[in-house]
């Protein structure tokens, strides 16, 4: 029988799973990343168990998603020392001589919750991870977004919250997404960290206006049929009505929407949205 493989390369753990051809999960397990050579000996091990037909890689980025490029397929510019200028795609497909899909983790996520999660029955939806950092993916027409590269929601600029003179948790950019509103912004707002904070505490409106800035822009710029919001600090269950508020004072009745309650919403697939996807490319791809 024929597998369909996924990896969902993260900086933190790499999630690899085998999927029959109706995408029933088989095998999934997950792996410490570590030094690059280890890591992949420890995919290898468990993929060489498996006759695969296609590959589905969704990883952390920055990464080369040019086909054109001299790099494509590499990991970029990243802050993890030993996984920078890494040639990812390259070492599988030495490894194995079968089609791969090549995108980010979040790109991933977002074909696979418009697929069968939260976006299921739209052509486009955008995903978007709050958590240690922030991340977003996007699907247009039914296609993963990329073009010369690959998006980087987490790092376009805000205008500032009233009052709030954070030094920036992102080392390269003052007024970014990730650098105001990801889970180190809140714990060095409030000293707390933020899966400890109370429901109640006065920092939730404020990254309700933070991230309700952002959708806005996404909204203004992609126009998609969905607005889908997964990752850890999405876990408080009071923060997603915060932001639809936040986000219809912003945008002002500007632009026609669907009810913000079915436009913006939580994740179905959890902690599988970017296991699927990376099956689903896979499928794509054979």
């Amino acid at each position: 029988m024929d597998y369909y493989g996924s990896i969902e390369a993260g900086g933190t753990k790499f999630v690899c799973a085998v999927a029959d051809e109706s995408l029933t999960i088989l095998e999934r397990i997950s792996l410490p990343t570590t030094m690059p050579e280890e890591t992949l000996a420890n995919v290898f091990a468990f993929f060489d168990k498996y006759q695969l037909k296609a590959l589905g890689v969704g990883s952390f980025g920055p990464i080369d998603v040019n086909e054109a490029s001299k790099t494509y397929g590499y990991i970029t510019s990243t802050p993890k020392v030993s996984w920078k200028n890494f040639n990812l795609l390259g070492a599988l497909k030495e490894r194995y001589n079968i089609p791969m899909a090549w995108t980010t983790d979040v790109n991933a996520a977002a074909y696979g919750e418009m697929k069968l999660g939260a976006g299921k029955h739209t052509q486009s939806c955008i995903y978007l991870t709050v958590g240690t950092g922030v991340g977003g993916g996007a699907v247009v027409n039914g296609q993963v977004l990329q073009g010369f590269s690959h998006p980087e929601m987490g790092h376009i600029s805000l205008q500032r919250y009233p009052e709030d003179t954070l030094e920036s948790a992102c080392p390269y950019h003052e007024n970014c997404v990730e650098g105001l509103a990801a889970g180190p912004a809140l714990e060095k707002r409030t000293g707390i960290k933020g899966q400890l904070l109370p429901e109640t505490h006065e920092v939730w409106e404020m990254e309700a206006y933070y991230l309700a800035q952002a959708i806005m822009n996404y909204t203004l710029v992609l126009s998609p049929e969905k607005i889908i919001l997964g990752g850890g600090v999405m876990k408080q269950a009071q923060l997603l009505p915060k932001i639809r508020a936040s986000f219809a004072k912003q945008l002002n009745n500007y632009v026609s929407l669907p009810d913000l309650e079915q436009y913006i919403v939580s994740c179905e697939l959890k902690d599988n949205s970017g296991t699927l996807g990376c099956l689903l490319l896979a499928k794509a791809q054979a």
